[in-house]
Order: C-alpha cells, then structure tokens, then sequence
C-alpha cells in the first residue's frame, strides 16, 4: 500500500496552529477543520507554541526573515524589561534622595 504524502506550505501551518492557540478551538477540531491528522495538527501547535517562547527546533532551518524577526522579538523584549526597571526605580527613587552626600 503506497500512501501520498501531503505537504502544507508554512502559511498553512501556522493558520492552522493559530486555531488552536489564539482562537480556543481543540486540536482535533482543528484538525478536523483544517483536513488534517490530529498528531500533525498536534506538532504545529506545539511548534507555534516553542516558537512565541523562543525556543526553536534544530531539525528547522530558519530563513535570513525568520532569524531577523527572532532578533527583533528578543530586543523588543530586553527593552521592555529594561523599561519595566527603569519605571521600578522612578517609582522607588521618589521618596528617597539618588545623590551622593
């Protein structure tokens, strides 16, 4: 018995994962939905979900778009803690004198 092996572009993928972790929908619903099995539509999930944390999979090489988009989210988020401390220290410097006497 041969079976064809279907492939869906990444735009696909992602659509379909985003079922699931934006939309509230269950994995077998949106797979059902989508026209796929539901251990595929498990593994783009699960992508998706390791991808928003930062973690990426070696197996995936990643295009010159991706990696860039990747160093953007990591320098969007160091200048929002940095931000978030900077507000921390106004905050906590208010009462109290930041000179050297």
């Amino acid at each position: 018995m041969t079976g064809s092996r279907s492939t869906f572009t990444p735009e696909f993928r992602l659509e379909a994962a985003q079922l699931v972790v934006d939309q509230g929908y269950t994995v077998k619903g949106a797979a059902a939905t989508m026209g796929v099995g539901k251990s595929t539509m498990d593994k783009w999930v699960r992508q998706l979900k390791n991808k928003r944390n930062g973690v990426t999979s070696n197996a995936t090489p990643l295009t010159p778009d991706q990696r860039k988009i990747g160093e953007l989210e990591k320098r969007i988020k160091g200048i929002e803690m940095e931000e978030e401390i900077l507000k921390k220290a106004t905050v906590d410097s208010t009462c109290q004198c930041n000179t050297l006497l």
